[in-house]
């Protein structure tokens, strides 16, 4: 609180409560949003594990043989990439939760 007396009286006058509560307000919108772009992440990494291994056909299918390939010998590295980036997402909102 006393972060909020900027007079130094040692009281939360009428200016300062109101600084207070928009200060409150604007860390939950902020908090609020970091939420929502971990989840938008989350969901687009998850999107982007189960189309892959369909870029990886479609290639094959209309003749790009060596992007199809490509695309299969790098995926080990992208599914333990994406799937640490999923669990960290998950262990960190579990630790969170138990706050």
């Amino acid at each position: 609180m006393t972060e909020y007396d900027l007079n130094g009286n040692g009281k939360i006058d009428l200016d300062e409560r109101e600084l207070m509560l928009e200060d409150r307000r604007l860390r939950m919108e902020d908090a609020d949003h970091k939420r929502d772009a971990q989840l938008r992440m989350t969901w687009f990494a998850l999107i982007g594990l189960l189309i892959y291994p369909v870029g990886i056909v479609a290639a094959d299918i209309w003749g790009y043989d060596t992007t199809g390939q490509l695309l299969a010998d790098i995926a080990p590295t992208y599914f333990i990439a994406i799937s640490g980036l999923v669990a960290a997402f998950f262990g960190f909102s579990a630790m969170g939760a138990k706050k």
